[in-house]
């Protein structure tokens, strides 16, 4: 094999797998989050993470940018995976994040985003 062919296939080969390296999630994945991420925004609830409460808006920031890096990563396969993976615990503390809505009780992140996935897949 001539040098030159073989260095087009390393060529050739090292872009595919960029390509793989960075893959989106899929498409349906994408939706699930999306809507995810467009509920917790929208939802007027409190978010508690490391030791502060923050409205909606800020945590939907937040998670979004802990979904773009592990997405980025490769980290992400399906929506439980999120919510597992970035919207559950600080990856800073270890603590859990919670949510608090209308001045009710607390709950879990994970039980709430799961509760509402749960919902939606009942639709799509």
């Amino acid at each position: 094999m001539s040098m030159r062919l073989l260095n087009g296939a390393v060529l050739i080969l090292g872009l595919l797998l960029a390509q793989v390296a960075h893959a989106q999630p899929p498409m349906n994945v994408q939706i699930q989050v999306n809507f995810l991420l467009g509920y917790v925004e929208g939802s007027g609830c409190e978010f508690y993470r490391n030791g502060s409460w923050y409205d909606s808006k800020a945590a939907q920031s937040h998670l979004r940018d802990k979904y773009n890096y592990l997405a980025d990563k490769n980290a992400i396969n399906t929506a439980d995976d999120f919510i597992a993976r970035a919207a559950t615990v600080s990856s800073f503390s270890g603590q859990p994040y919670q949510v608090r809505c209308n001045g009710g009780a607390t709950l879990t992140s994970s039980q709430w985003l799961h509760q509402e996935l749960a919902r939606f897949r009942t639709f799509q």
